[in-house]
Protein backbone atom coordinates (compact mmCIF):
# COMPACT_ATOMS: atom_id res chain seq x y z
CA UNK A 1 0.00 0.00 0.00
CA UNK A 2 2.75 2.44 0.88
CA UNK A 3 4.41 2.18 -2.53
CA UNK A 4 1.11 2.67 -4.34
CA UNK A 5 0.30 5.70 -2.19
CA UNK A 6 3.65 7.45 -2.68
CA UNK A 7 3.52 6.77 -6.41
CA UNK A 8 0.11 8.39 -6.59
CA UNK A 9 1.39 11.42 -4.73
CA UNK A 10 4.37 11.66 -7.07
CA UNK A 11 2.07 11.55 -10.11
CA UNK A 12 -0.07 14.31 -8.68
CA UNK A 13 2.98 16.46 -8.05
CA UNK A 14 4.34 15.87 -11.53
CA UNK A 15 1.00 16.98 -12.92
CA UNK A 16 1.35 20.28 -11.09
CA UNK A 17 -1.45 19.60 -8.60
CA UNK A 18 0.80 20.12 -5.58
CA UNK A 19 -1.02 17.45 -3.60
CA UNK A 20 0.01 17.53 0.03
CA UNK A 21 1.01 14.30 1.73
CA UNK A 22 -0.57 14.34 5.22
CA UNK A 23 1.89 11.71 6.42
CA UNK A 24 4.88 13.87 5.43
CA UNK A 25 3.19 16.90 7.03
CA UNK A 26 2.68 15.04 10.27
CA UNK A 27 6.38 14.33 10.70
CA UNK A 28 7.57 17.67 9.33
CA UNK A 29 5.57 19.29 12.13
CA UNK A 30 7.98 17.68 14.60
CA UNK A 31 10.68 20.05 13.34
CA UNK A 32 10.06 22.99 15.66
CA UNK A 33 11.72 26.19 16.75
CA UNK A 34 11.59 25.18 20.41
CA UNK A 35 13.25 21.82 19.87
CA UNK A 36 15.88 23.37 17.60
CA UNK A 37 16.71 25.90 20.30
CA UNK A 38 17.30 23.13 22.84
CA UNK A 39 19.89 21.49 20.59
CA UNK A 40 21.63 24.64 19.45
CA UNK A 41 21.85 26.11 22.95
CA UNK A 42 24.08 23.15 23.80
CA UNK A 43 26.04 22.76 20.55
CA UNK A 44 26.90 26.46 20.30
CA UNK A 45 27.44 27.06 24.02
CA UNK A 46 30.67 28.48 25.42
CA UNK A 47 31.35 25.05 26.95
CA UNK A 48 32.02 23.66 23.46
CA UNK A 49 34.73 26.32 22.91
CA UNK A 50 33.91 26.96 19.28
CA UNK A 51 34.18 23.27 18.22
CA UNK A 52 37.55 23.61 16.48
CA UNK A 53 38.65 20.44 14.69
CA UNK A 54 41.15 18.45 16.75
CA UNK A 55 40.25 20.30 19.96
CA UNK A 56 38.16 19.12 22.95
CA UNK A 57 35.12 21.20 21.94
CA UNK A 58 34.78 19.34 18.66
CA UNK A 59 34.95 16.03 20.52
CA UNK A 60 32.17 17.23 22.83
CA UNK A 61 30.02 18.12 19.82
CA UNK A 62 30.67 14.74 18.20
CA UNK A 63 29.67 12.97 21.42
CA UNK A 64 26.47 15.02 21.62
CA UNK A 65 25.48 14.11 18.05
CA UNK A 66 26.30 10.45 18.69
CA UNK A 67 24.06 10.45 21.77
CA UNK A 68 21.19 11.93 19.77
CA UNK A 69 21.60 9.35 16.99
CA UNK A 70 21.48 6.60 19.61
CA UNK A 71 18.41 8.10 21.25
CA UNK A 72 16.62 8.22 17.90
CA UNK A 73 17.42 4.59 17.19
CA UNK A 74 19.67 5.22 14.21
CA UNK A 75 22.14 2.45 13.46
CA UNK A 76 25.95 2.86 13.89
CA UNK A 77 27.23 1.99 10.37
CA UNK A 78 31.02 2.09 10.88
CA UNK A 79 31.74 -1.42 12.14
CA UNK A 80 29.28 -0.92 14.96
CA UNK A 81 30.34 2.67 15.67
CA UNK A 82 28.81 6.06 14.91
CA UNK A 83 32.31 7.49 14.40
CA UNK A 84 34.35 7.42 11.22
CA UNK A 85 37.91 8.29 12.22
CA UNK A 86 39.39 10.98 9.99
CA UNK A 87 43.20 10.68 10.25
CA UNK A 88 44.53 14.22 10.38
CA UNK A 89 47.99 15.66 10.87
CA UNK A 90 48.55 19.14 12.29
CA UNK A 91 51.64 20.78 10.87
CA UNK A 92 52.64 23.66 13.13
CA UNK A 93 55.48 26.08 12.75
CA UNK A 94 57.41 28.64 14.71
CA UNK A 95 59.54 31.41 13.30
CA UNK A 96 62.63 31.27 15.47
CA UNK A 97 64.48 34.25 14.04
CA UNK A 98 64.12 37.09 11.55
CA UNK A 99 67.04 39.45 11.02
CA UNK A 100 67.05 42.29 8.49
CA UNK A 101 70.17 44.37 7.92
CA UNK A 102 71.50 43.47 11.35
CA UNK A 103 68.29 44.11 13.32
CA UNK A 104 66.36 41.20 14.82
CA UNK A 105 62.57 41.09 15.01
CA UNK A 106 60.29 38.94 17.18
CA UNK A 107 57.59 36.73 15.76
CA UNK A 108 54.11 38.04 16.59
CA UNK A 109 55.53 41.31 17.88
CA UNK A 110 56.70 43.02 14.69
CA UNK A 111 55.47 40.43 12.18
CA UNK A 112 53.23 37.37 11.98
CA UNK A 113 52.58 34.49 9.60
CA UNK A 114 49.27 32.82 8.79
CA UNK A 115 49.36 29.04 8.75
CA UNK A 116 46.81 28.78 5.95
CA UNK A 117 48.94 30.66 3.45
CA UNK A 118 52.42 30.06 4.77
CA UNK A 119 52.59 26.42 3.90
CA UNK A 120 54.98 24.14 5.72
CA UNK A 121 58.66 23.94 5.00
CA UNK A 122 61.15 21.60 6.58
CA UNK A 123 63.22 23.10 9.40
CA UNK A 124 64.91 25.70 7.34
CA UNK A 125 67.18 28.74 7.22
CA UNK A 126 66.51 31.25 4.45
CA UNK A 127 69.13 33.89 3.68
CA UNK A 128 69.38 36.57 1.00
CA UNK A 129 71.53 39.59 0.14
CA UNK A 130 68.80 41.37 -1.81
CA UNK A 131 65.04 41.37 -2.30
CA UNK A 132 62.61 42.14 -5.13
CA UNK A 133 60.09 44.92 -4.70
CA UNK A 134 57.05 43.89 -6.75
CA UNK A 135 54.99 46.52 -8.51
CA UNK A 136 51.33 46.73 -7.57
CA UNK A 137 48.35 49.02 -7.75
CA UNK A 138 44.93 48.36 -6.23
CA UNK A 139 42.99 45.77 -8.19
CA UNK A 140 45.87 45.12 -10.56
CA UNK A 141 46.50 41.84 -12.37
CA UNK A 142 49.40 40.11 -10.56
CA UNK A 143 50.51 38.29 -13.72
CA UNK A 144 50.74 41.53 -15.66
CA UNK A 145 52.52 43.27 -12.79
CA UNK A 146 55.11 40.53 -12.44
CA UNK A 147 55.73 40.35 -16.16
CA UNK A 148 59.01 38.62 -16.99
CA UNK A 149 60.63 39.29 -13.61
CA UNK A 150 62.23 36.10 -12.28
CA UNK A 151 61.58 35.65 -8.56
CA UNK A 152 62.50 31.97 -8.24
CA UNK A 153 64.37 31.47 -4.95
CA UNK A 154 64.15 35.21 -4.15
CA UNK A 155 62.81 37.20 -1.24
CA UNK A 156 59.96 39.41 -2.46
CA UNK A 157 58.23 42.41 -0.91
CA UNK A 158 54.53 43.03 -1.52
CA UNK A 159 52.79 46.25 -0.48
CA UNK A 160 49.06 45.63 -0.05
CA UNK A 161 47.71 48.94 1.24
CA UNK A 162 44.05 49.49 0.34
CA UNK A 163 43.64 46.01 -1.14
CA UNK A 164 40.79 43.67 -0.14
CA UNK A 165 41.70 40.38 1.60
CA UNK A 166 40.47 38.23 -1.34
CA UNK A 167 42.63 40.20 -3.75
CA UNK A 168 45.62 39.93 -1.43
CA UNK A 169 45.12 36.16 -1.27
CA UNK A 170 44.80 35.95 -5.05
CA UNK A 171 48.02 37.93 -5.47
CA UNK A 172 49.93 35.78 -2.99
CA UNK A 173 48.61 32.57 -4.57
CA UNK A 174 49.91 33.69 -7.95
CA UNK A 175 53.30 34.73 -6.56
CA UNK A 176 53.60 31.29 -4.91
CA UNK A 177 53.43 29.63 -8.34
CA UNK A 178 56.71 31.37 -9.23
CA UNK A 179 58.58 29.63 -6.37
CA UNK A 180 60.04 32.50 -4.32
CA UNK A 181 62.00 31.67 -1.16
CA UNK A 182 60.15 34.09 1.15
CA UNK A 183 57.25 36.52 0.74
CA UNK A 184 57.19 39.66 2.88
CA UNK A 185 53.82 41.43 2.79
CA UNK A 186 53.14 44.78 4.39
CA UNK A 187 50.13 47.05 4.80
CA UNK A 188 48.82 49.61 7.25
CA UNK A 189 46.67 46.89 8.84
CA UNK A 190 49.55 44.78 10.13
CA UNK A 191 50.20 46.84 13.28
CA UNK A 192 46.55 46.62 14.37
CA UNK A 193 46.40 42.89 13.68
CA UNK A 194 49.54 42.32 15.75
CA UNK A 195 48.03 44.30 18.62
CA UNK A 196 44.53 42.80 18.49
CA UNK A 197 45.39 39.17 17.77
CA UNK A 198 48.67 38.68 19.57
CA UNK A 199 48.76 41.46 22.14
CA UNK A 200 52.52 41.80 21.84
CA UNK A 201 53.19 38.11 22.59
CA UNK A 202 56.27 36.56 21.08
CA UNK A 203 56.85 33.13 19.59
CA UNK A 204 53.97 30.77 19.14
CA UNK A 205 52.87 28.16 16.66
CA UNK A 206 50.31 28.15 13.92
CA UNK A 207 48.88 24.96 12.49
CA UNK A 208 47.46 23.54 9.32
CA UNK A 209 45.46 20.31 9.27
CA UNK A 210 45.74 17.83 6.43
CA UNK A 211 44.53 14.28 5.87
CA UNK A 212 47.40 12.01 6.80
CA UNK A 213 47.22 9.72 3.79
CA UNK A 214 47.25 12.65 1.37
CA UNK A 215 50.94 13.00 2.12
CA UNK A 216 52.88 16.19 2.72
CA UNK A 217 51.29 19.41 1.58
CA UNK A 218 53.10 21.34 -1.15
CA UNK A 219 56.12 23.25 0.10
CA UNK A 220 55.32 26.92 -0.30
CA UNK A 221 57.23 30.05 0.45
CA UNK A 222 56.61 31.31 4.00
CA UNK A 223 54.52 34.48 4.02
CA UNK A 224 55.44 37.03 6.71
CA UNK A 225 53.11 39.97 7.31
CA UNK A 226 55.50 42.68 8.43
CA UNK A 227 54.91 46.00 10.16
CA UNK A 228 55.92 49.36 8.70
CA UNK A 229 58.93 49.30 11.05
CA UNK A 230 60.21 46.06 9.53
CA UNK A 231 59.46 47.22 5.98
CA UNK A 232 61.46 50.41 6.58
CA UNK A 233 64.46 48.36 7.79
CA UNK A 234 64.52 46.49 4.48
CA UNK A 235 65.61 49.69 2.69
CA UNK A 236 68.51 50.64 5.00
CA UNK A 237 71.20 49.27 2.66
CA UNK A 238 69.50 50.22 -0.59
CA UNK A 239 70.27 53.94 -0.75
CA UNK A 240 66.55 54.61 -0.41
CA UNK A 241 63.96 54.87 2.34
CA UNK A 242 60.67 53.07 2.10
CA UNK A 243 58.84 56.41 1.89
CA UNK A 244 61.04 57.96 -0.81
CA UNK A 245 60.98 54.80 -2.86
CA UNK A 246 57.19 54.68 -2.82
CA UNK A 247 56.94 58.40 -3.53
CA UNK A 248 59.04 58.00 -6.69
CA UNK A 249 56.33 55.91 -8.34
CA UNK A 250 53.82 56.98 -10.97
CA UNK A 251 50.72 58.97 -10.12
CA UNK A 252 48.77 55.75 -9.70
CA UNK A 253 51.42 54.32 -7.36
CA UNK A 254 52.96 51.97 -9.90
CA UNK A 255 56.64 51.13 -9.62
CA UNK A 256 58.82 48.97 -11.80
CA UNK A 257 59.82 45.65 -10.26
CA UNK A 258 63.11 46.50 -8.58
CA UNK A 259 65.93 44.48 -6.99
CA UNK A 260 67.22 46.21 -3.83
CA UNK A 261 70.12 45.40 -1.53
CA UNK A 262 69.31 43.98 1.90
CA UNK A 263 70.67 41.32 4.26
CA UNK A 264 67.83 39.00 5.25
CA UNK A 265 67.91 35.84 7.35
CA UNK A 266 65.14 33.79 8.95
CA UNK A 267 64.87 30.39 10.64
CA UNK A 268 61.67 28.33 10.70
CA UNK A 269 60.98 25.25 12.80
CA UNK A 270 58.13 22.83 12.07
CA UNK A 271 56.41 20.05 14.01
CA UNK A 272 53.84 17.47 12.87
CA UNK A 273 51.36 15.85 15.28
CA UNK A 274 48.35 13.62 14.69
CA UNK A 275 44.99 15.22 15.47
CA UNK A 276 41.86 13.42 16.69
CA UNK A 277 38.83 13.95 14.46
CA UNK A 278 35.71 12.00 13.54
CA UNK A 279 32.74 12.24 11.21
CA UNK A 280 29.53 11.20 12.98
CA UNK A 281 27.25 8.85 11.04
CA UNK A 282 23.71 7.75 11.83
CA UNK A 283 22.05 5.25 9.49
CA UNK A 284 18.41 4.40 8.83
CA UNK A 285 17.91 1.37 6.55
CA UNK A 286 15.22 1.60 3.93
CA UNK A 287 12.72 -0.97 2.76
CA UNK A 288 12.37 -2.08 -0.87
CA UNK A 289 15.03 0.37 -2.17
CA UNK A 290 17.40 0.07 0.78
CA UNK A 291 20.53 -0.39 -1.39
CA UNK A 292 20.22 3.26 -2.45
CA UNK A 293 21.21 5.93 0.07
CA UNK A 294 20.14 9.53 0.60
CA UNK A 295 22.57 11.70 2.60
CA UNK A 296 21.68 14.64 4.84
CA UNK A 297 24.90 16.45 5.82
CA UNK A 298 26.11 19.37 7.91
CA UNK A 299 29.45 20.19 9.49
CA UNK A 300 29.57 20.42 13.26
CA UNK A 301 33.03 22.00 13.57
CA UNK A 302 33.74 25.73 13.78
CA UNK A 303 36.83 27.93 14.26
CA UNK A 304 37.37 27.67 18.01
CA UNK A 305 38.68 30.32 20.38
CA UNK A 306 40.05 33.78 19.69
CA UNK A 307 42.66 35.80 21.54
CA UNK A 308 41.17 39.25 20.95
CA UNK A 309 38.33 41.09 22.68
CA UNK A 310 36.39 40.12 25.78
CA UNK A 311 34.39 37.34 24.09
CA UNK A 312 36.89 34.55 23.42
CA UNK A 313 34.52 31.95 21.94
CA UNK A 314 33.56 31.77 18.28
CA UNK A 315 30.31 29.95 19.06
CA UNK A 316 29.32 29.24 15.46
CA UNK A 317 25.61 29.21 16.21
CA UNK A 318 24.74 29.87 12.57
CA UNK A 319 27.95 28.40 11.10
CA UNK A 320 27.16 25.59 11.31
CA UNK A 321 25.39 24.90 14.56
CA UNK A 322 22.19 25.74 12.69
CA UNK A 323 22.84 23.09 10.04
CA UNK A 324 23.80 20.50 12.64
CA UNK A 325 20.62 21.28 14.53
CA UNK A 326 18.67 20.99 11.29
CA UNK A 327 20.08 17.50 10.71
CA UNK A 328 19.11 16.41 14.22
CA UNK A 329 15.59 17.73 13.73
CA UNK A 330 15.22 16.00 10.36
CA UNK A 331 16.58 12.78 11.84
CA UNK A 332 14.00 13.01 14.62
CA UNK A 333 11.19 13.41 12.08
CA UNK A 334 12.30 10.39 10.03
CA UNK A 335 12.89 8.31 13.16
CA UNK A 336 9.37 8.97 14.42
CA UNK A 337 7.95 8.13 10.99
CA UNK A 338 9.83 4.83 10.92
CA UNK A 339 8.72 4.01 14.47
CA UNK A 340 5.09 4.41 13.37
CA UNK A 341 5.45 2.29 10.25
CA UNK A 342 6.29 4.98 7.71
CA UNK A 343 10.01 4.39 7.27
CA UNK A 344 11.72 5.45 4.01
CA UNK A 345 12.00 3.18 1.00
CA UNK A 346 15.61 4.23 0.48
CA UNK A 347 18.18 4.17 3.25
CA UNK A 348 19.20 7.45 4.84
CA UNK A 349 22.59 8.52 6.15
CA UNK A 350 22.76 11.46 8.55
CA UNK A 351 26.33 12.74 8.25
CA UNK A 352 27.95 15.16 10.70
CA UNK A 353 31.18 16.29 9.06
CA UNK A 354 34.30 17.45 10.87
CA UNK A 355 37.01 19.69 9.44
CA UNK A 356 34.88 21.74 7.05
CA UNK A 357 36.47 24.93 8.29
CA UNK A 358 39.92 23.41 7.68
CA UNK A 359 39.33 22.65 4.02
CA UNK A 360 36.29 20.31 3.78
CA UNK A 361 38.44 17.57 5.29
CA UNK A 362 35.77 15.34 6.86
CA UNK A 363 33.59 15.20 3.76
CA UNK A 364 36.65 14.65 1.59
CA UNK A 365 37.67 11.70 3.72
CA UNK A 366 34.14 10.25 3.66
CA UNK A 367 33.79 10.54 -0.12
CA UNK A 368 37.26 9.04 -0.59
CA UNK A 369 36.34 6.22 1.84
CA UNK A 370 32.56 5.94 1.59
CA UNK A 371 30.80 3.68 4.07
CA UNK A 372 28.07 3.29 1.44
CA UNK A 373 29.00 3.17 -2.27
CA UNK A 374 28.85 6.57 -3.95
CA UNK A 375 27.32 5.00 -7.04
CA UNK A 376 24.39 4.01 -4.78
CA UNK A 377 24.25 7.47 -3.15
CA UNK A 378 21.40 9.29 -4.86
CA UNK A 379 21.81 12.81 -3.41
CA UNK A 380 23.51 14.85 -0.71
CA UNK A 381 21.31 17.50 0.90
CA UNK A 382 23.82 19.71 2.69
CA UNK A 383 22.87 22.39 5.24
CA UNK A 384 25.41 25.07 6.11
CA UNK A 385 24.00 28.18 7.86
CA UNK A 386 20.18 28.34 7.96
CA UNK A 387 19.56 30.30 11.16
CA UNK A 388 20.03 33.94 10.22
CA UNK A 389 19.19 36.63 7.66
CA UNK A 390 22.13 37.45 5.39
CA UNK A 391 23.32 40.79 4.03
CA UNK A 392 21.11 40.81 0.93
CA UNK A 393 17.88 40.47 2.93
CA UNK A 394 18.52 42.62 5.98
CA UNK A 395 15.80 45.27 6.20
CA UNK A 396 13.81 43.96 3.25
CA UNK A 397 10.11 43.08 3.49
CA UNK A 398 9.53 39.36 4.11
CA UNK A 399 13.24 38.99 4.77
CA UNK A 400 12.62 35.95 6.96
CA UNK A 401 11.13 33.85 4.18
CA UNK A 402 13.99 32.87 1.88
CA UNK A 403 16.86 30.45 1.51
CA UNK A 404 19.71 30.39 -0.99
CA UNK A 405 19.68 27.18 -3.01
CA UNK A 406 23.01 26.25 -4.60
CA UNK A 407 23.82 23.38 -6.94
CA UNK A 408 20.34 21.83 -7.14
CA UNK A 409 20.32 21.69 -10.94
CA UNK A 410 24.02 21.49 -11.69
CA UNK A 411 24.07 17.69 -11.81
CA UNK A 412 20.38 16.79 -11.94
CA UNK A 413 17.40 18.69 -13.29
CA UNK A 414 15.22 16.13 -11.47
CA UNK A 415 16.68 17.24 -8.15
CA UNK A 416 15.99 20.91 -8.74
CA UNK A 417 12.39 20.11 -9.70
CA UNK A 418 11.95 17.97 -6.59
CA UNK A 419 13.14 20.77 -4.31
CA UNK A 420 10.96 23.36 -6.03
CA UNK A 421 7.88 21.11 -5.84
CA UNK A 422 8.45 20.46 -2.16
CA UNK A 423 8.70 24.18 -1.56
CA UNK A 424 5.60 25.05 -3.61
CA UNK A 425 3.62 22.32 -1.91
CA UNK A 426 4.60 22.96 1.70
CA UNK A 427 7.05 25.65 2.83
CA UNK A 428 6.65 28.40 0.20
CA UNK A 429 10.01 29.99 0.85
CA UNK A 430 11.62 32.34 -1.65
CA UNK A 431 14.21 30.08 -3.31
CA UNK A 432 17.04 32.46 -4.16
CA UNK A 433 19.45 31.25 -6.86
CA UNK A 434 21.79 34.25 -6.70
CA UNK A 435 24.81 32.11 -5.82
CA UNK A 436 23.78 29.10 -7.88
CA UNK A 437 26.72 29.45 -10.25
CA UNK A 438 30.12 27.70 -10.25
CA UNK A 439 31.62 31.00 -11.46
CA UNK A 440 30.10 33.08 -8.64
CA UNK A 441 32.87 35.34 -7.30
CA UNK A 442 32.14 34.16 -3.73
CA UNK A 443 32.70 30.55 -4.84
CA UNK A 444 30.06 29.28 -2.39
CA UNK A 445 29.51 26.17 -4.52
CA UNK A 446 33.04 25.07 -3.65
CA UNK A 447 33.01 26.10 0.00
CA UNK A 448 30.95 23.51 1.86
CA UNK A 449 30.83 19.75 2.20
CA UNK A 450 28.41 19.06 -0.65
CA UNK A 451 31.21 19.82 -3.11
CA UNK A 452 33.10 16.64 -2.26
CA UNK A 453 29.99 14.65 -3.22
CA UNK A 454 29.53 16.69 -6.40
CA UNK A 455 33.13 15.97 -7.41
CA UNK A 456 32.16 12.30 -7.50
CA UNK A 457 29.05 12.92 -9.58
CA UNK A 458 26.53 12.72 -6.71
CA UNK A 459 23.72 15.30 -7.14
CA UNK A 460 23.65 17.86 -4.34
CA UNK A 461 21.74 20.77 -2.88
CA UNK A 462 23.42 23.32 -0.62
CA UNK A 463 20.97 25.25 1.62
CA UNK A 464 22.42 28.56 2.89
CA UNK A 465 21.27 31.86 4.39
CA UNK A 466 24.22 33.98 3.24
CA UNK A 467 26.88 35.72 5.29
CA UNK A 468 26.38 38.49 7.84
CA UNK A 469 28.44 40.68 10.18
CA UNK A 470 28.89 37.83 12.67
CA UNK A 471 30.26 35.36 10.11
CA UNK A 472 33.38 33.78 11.68
CA UNK A 473 33.14 36.19 14.59
CA UNK A 474 32.42 35.71 18.32
CA UNK A 475 29.07 37.45 17.71
CA UNK A 476 27.67 34.35 15.98
CA UNK A 477 25.62 33.57 19.11
CA UNK A 478 22.50 31.54 19.83
CA UNK A 479 20.70 34.71 20.89
CA UNK A 480 20.80 35.97 17.28
CA UNK A 481 19.28 32.87 15.69
CA UNK A 482 15.82 33.12 14.11
CA UNK A 483 14.52 29.73 15.24
CA UNK A 484 11.18 29.77 13.38
CA UNK A 485 13.12 30.48 10.18
CA UNK A 486 15.65 27.75 10.97
CA UNK A 487 12.79 25.27 11.48
CA UNK A 488 11.03 26.28 8.27
CA UNK A 489 14.18 25.90 6.20
CA UNK A 490 14.86 22.52 7.81
CA UNK A 491 11.30 21.49 6.95
CA UNK A 492 12.01 22.24 3.28
CA UNK A 493 15.06 19.97 3.44
CA UNK A 494 12.93 17.29 5.14
CA UNK A 495 10.15 17.47 2.54
CA UNK A 496 12.65 17.30 -0.32
CA UNK A 497 14.35 14.34 1.35
CA UNK A 498 11.01 12.64 2.03
CA UNK A 499 10.21 12.77 -1.69
CA UNK A 500 13.66 11.56 -2.74
CA UNK A 501 13.66 8.71 -0.22
CA UNK A 502 10.26 7.42 -1.33
CA UNK A 503 9.89 8.09 -5.06
CA UNK A 504 10.17 5.23 -7.53
CA UNK A 505 13.25 6.48 -9.38
CA UNK A 506 16.36 8.25 -8.13
CA UNK A 507 17.21 11.67 -9.65
CA UNK A 508 18.77 11.31 -13.08
CA UNK A 509 22.30 12.71 -13.38
CA UNK A 510 22.08 14.80 -16.52
CA UNK A 511 24.28 17.80 -15.75
CA UNK A 512 27.88 18.88 -15.35
CA UNK A 513 29.64 18.14 -12.06
CA UNK A 514 30.83 21.74 -11.81
CA UNK A 515 34.40 20.70 -11.11
CA UNK A 516 36.99 23.44 -10.84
Amino acid sequence: MKQIYTTAVALALSAGLYAQDPIAQKYASLITADDAKKHLSIIASDAFEGRETGKPGATMAANYIEAEFKRLGLQPPVNGSYFLNVPLVENSFTVKTLTINGTSYAYRKQFYANAYNTGITADNVITATDFVYLNHKKGGDPAVELGSTDITGKVVLLVNDGESPPNVSKRIDFIQTKKPALILATSANVANILKNLYGGRGNGGGGRLTIKEDGPIPVLAPVYNISAEVAAQLFVNSGETFETFQASGDADGSQPNTVLKGQISTTISTISNEAKAVDVLGYMPGTDLKDEVLVFSAHYDHIGLTTSGTDKVNNGADDDGSGTTGILEIARAFAEAKKEGHGPRRSILFLGNVGEEKGLLGSKYYTDHPVFPLEKTITDLNIDMIGRVGYDYIGKPDSANYVYVIGSGMLSTDLRKANELANKTYTKLDLDYKYDDPNDKNRFYYRSDHYNFAKHGVPIIFYFNGTHDDYHQPGDEVSKINFPLLAKRAQLVFYTGWDLANRDKRPVVDGNTGKQ
